[in-house]
């Protein structure tokens, strides 16, 4: 059995995108999200970078506690002539001992540095929380992106079964007009016009397998799936509409639970910490030691002889800078001119934030109207589509009124797949803007 050429090229059209889809691994948008979060690098030098923001807060906080030494070495000395005093009826001599060793265990706790400890650790335990909230953002942008990607890949594949069916459905067209050409109902000009939008539909279907590799790269490559992979979509959008409270009230939300709000106020209190530090160099340090030694032979004893003797001390060691040039002013000038640095930060943080939170509020609810337009859209192309076919099948209408109507119909479709795209990344915009998602 021969095929013609127009039915041949609607069974490839059909057919190919079939076998691409079946071999195509769906993936769903909550397990591309779970995926991208294992397995992103970039998050995992975000996830690092807290983890040593901690260890070097822990760190900073071990100063403030007793901290205990111990240390022991043998020494073996040259022989040297033993030391004698001569006294008359009794000389006295010393014996030498060549063989040495010592055993020592020292405690140290800083009673008072000026609050230069203490200061130290809340500047190290307040970078770690802001790291903490950077980490957190990290986690919302790599959502996001994900997200992004993935409804693009979804509008992608959508857009491209449109083609297939305009396509199919031009392809169906130019087979019956050609039909009644032969039967003389029809004229050239009809078939060249069905052929011209037969050729703008083969552009759009080729452009859109295009658009569909290209947002598979990207969405693979913001998961950490091999580029190479075949990824489809499980996921699927339906029209819904989710309400959200006033501006007002996302902008107040937002500020109160945003990581990089909360980061920024982290470093703020940073800041302030460093000045505390910087003005402890006003201030004396008092450190309390404490050593034990098991020592032979001990030094402390006299005269030595060869065992093990033990000792100890107890001692305060003041420490106080009477002139350092200044330092310590320019170093406390330093410190506050970083905390007003960080509060400016956080003025135009929130200035910034009230703005995105505000845009994406104004996106999304445009966003939701686009979706009940194109929805009228859609159910009036395709009751104008069905019209124009029954009239045209029944000889009451010309060719270019099916084309008009075929091509408003795509065009409606298109449009829907548009605005619920739109949708979910205005949504996506809005939850990222108002700190919800992680």
């Amino acid at each position: 059995m021969t095929i013609s050429r127009p039915y041949a090229v609607l069974i490839l059209a059909v057919v190919v995108p079939m076998l691409v889809c079946a071999q195509a691994k769906k993936i769903t948008l909550d397990e591309s999200i779970a995926f991208a979060l294992e397995n992103s690098k970039s998050l995992h030098s975000s996830v690092m970078r807290s983890a040593y923001a901690g260890s070097k807060s822990s760190e900073a906080s071990a100063a403030l506690y007793p901290s205990v030494k111990v240390q022991a070495g043998y020494t073996r000395l040259s022989d040297v002539p033993a030391f004698k005093i001569p006294i008359p009826g009794s000389p006295v001599e010393f014996p030498v001992i060549l063989n040495n060793y010592a055993a020592k265990a020292t405690v140290s706790q800083p009673l008072f540095t000026g609050w230069k400890l203490q200061s130290a650790a809340d500047i190290a335990e307040f970078n770690a929380h802001a790291v903490s909230g950077d980490l957190v953002r990290d986690k919302m942008d790599l959502v996001f992106a994900v997200t992004a990607a993935y409804w693009n890949l979804f509008r992608a594949y959508e857009i491209k079964r449109l083609s297939d069916e305009s396509v199919s459905q031009f392809l169906r067209h130019v087979s019956d007009i050609e039909n009644m050409m032969k039967q003389g109902i029809a004229t050239t000009n009809d078939v060249l016009k069905v052929k011209v939008q037969l050729a703008n539909a083969n552009v759009l279907q080729s452009d859109a397998e295009n658009n569909v590799r290209i947002a598979t790269l990207t969405l693979n490559s913001v998961i950490g799936l091999p580029l190479e992979t075949e990824t489809g979509i499980a996921s699927s959008l339906t029209p819904a509409s989710q309400a959200y409270p006033e501006v007002s009230s996302l902008i107040a939300n937002a500020l109160a639970v945003r990581p990089d709000v909360q980061s920024t106020d982290a470093r703020i209190r940073m800041a302030e910490s460093g000045v505390t530090a910087a003005r402890s160099g006003w201030l004396p340090q008092l450190l309390l030691t404490g050593s034990y030694y098991y020592s032979r032979p001990n030094q402390r004893i006299f005269p030595a002889v060869d065992a093990f003797k033990d000792t100890w001390d107890v001692g305060l060691s003041l420490q106080f800078d009477v002139w350092n040039n200044l330092t310590t002013v320019y170093q406390t000038d330093a410190a506050r001119a970083q905390v007003e640095q960080a509060k400016d930060a956080m003025g135009m943080l929130k200035d910034g934030v009230a703005l995105e939170v505000t845009q994406s509020y104004l996106s999304f609810e445009q966003a939701k109207k686009r979706i009940q337009l194109s929805q009228l859209g859609v159910e009036q192309g395709a009751e104008n589509l069905r019209v124009n076919q029954e009239k045209f099948s029944h000889g009451y209408s010309v060719s270019s009124d099916l084309l008009d109507a075929e091509v408003a119909d795509l065009q409606a479709k298109l449009q829907l797949t548009q605005a619920l795209v739109d949708y979910e990344l205005a949504k996506a915009k809005l939850d990222k803007a108002i700190g919800k998602g992680i």
